[in-house]
């Protein structure tokens, strides 16, 4: 009979996996999570149409105060315009930032991102925490300065 060699880790050893204490291990791990989460809310349900709102109607709700404009694009993307008055919260850093997305089901919260592929995905992520007022918007920034609305540089 043949016998198999198997590698156990040596005790105390921590199996190769770092440690938890220290609180950029903790943040990493968190955004790993919330990276992972997003990635399977893609496999999930797929939007619906009430899920999305079109770019007209994202800018005139946003500019007219009625809703709250979140882009969720990187800085690097920020830094090539952004809507005027849009809050920035990077995908990224959503994980830890997540308390800045008013929880107020009559304050609509509408994401946008540069095409709307991460702002559906973090949708799906964000209504499985509870936001169900939160929406995304069709064309995403890139659609926004193909008409050629108005974009401000953002502050640093």
């Amino acid at each position: 009979m043949d016998r198999i060699a198997v590698h156990q880790p040596s005790p105390g050893k921590g199996a190769g996996l770092p440690s938890l204490a220290s609180p950029a291990a903790r943040r990493l791990l968190a955004s790993a999570l919330l990276v992972s989460a997003l990635a399977l809310a893609g496999c999930g349900r797929e939007a619906v149409a009430t899920d999305a709102v079109s770019l007209e109607v994202a800018r005139a709700e946003h500019e007219a105060g009625r809703a709250v404009l979140v882009d969720i694009r990187e800085p690097e993307e920020h830094a090539t315009g952004v809507a005027a008055g849009a809050r920035l919260l990077p995908m990224r850093q959503l994980s830890r930032r997540v308390a800045e997305i008013p929880v107020d089901p009559a304050r609509p919260v509408l994401l946008i991102c540069n095409t709307q592929n991460r702002s559906s995905a973090t949708l799906r992520a964000l209504r499985e925490r509870g936001y169900p007022h939160v929406r995304y918007v069709n064309g995403g920034m890139s659609e926004w300065a193909r008409r050629g609305w108005p974009m401000v540089k953002p502050l640093s």
